[in-house]
């Protein structure tokens, strides 16, 4: 699954609100156009990492309509995302994961929080065990 999301951006006072159609607790704004789209990253990735800690799924991304900016998250909370939602298909625990990456569950439970800070590689490693990959697309404006 992609990561990034449609959003709305919509001239609010002297600046922008901005909205996800599919994401309606990602409510943020910003002073000027640039600053929303910006402080759009910030409260997607929020509201996503809150679906993580509340065990809930990922939602789908819907297609972008005329009007809608497409927002990602930075690469390695796609990571940990993608990693999270693969392992609730297949019914994977912490444990078993740790168990078959050799390392102990807390380091696994960092792995899948999108607010520490963890090495990609490890990420993709996890998503090997899994059968899962990453896969990076360029994107045309």
């Amino acid at each position: 699954m992609q990561y990034a999301y449609p959003c709305i951006l919509a001239p609010e006072g002297d600046g922008f609100s901005v909205s996800f159609p599919d994401i309606p607790e990602a409510l943020t704004c910003g002073i000027d156009r640039r600053d929303a789209l910006t402080q759009a990253i910030d409260a997607l990735v929020a509201a996503l990492s809150a679906c993580v800690y509340a065990r809930e799924d990922i939602p789908v991304p819907s297609a972008v309509i005329k009007g809608q900016e497409l927002i990602s998250v930075p690469l390695i909370v796609a990571s940990k995302l993608a990693l999270y939602s693969a392992m609730r298909r297949q019914g994977m625990t912490k444990t078993a994961l740790a168990r078959r990456l050799g390392l102990s569950e807390g380091a696994v439970r960092k792995l899948l929080d999108p607010d520490h800070r963890s090495h990609i590689g490890q990420v993709e490693k996890a998503l090997r065990v899994l059968g899962q990959s990453l896969v990076i697309a360029d994107r045309a404006a």
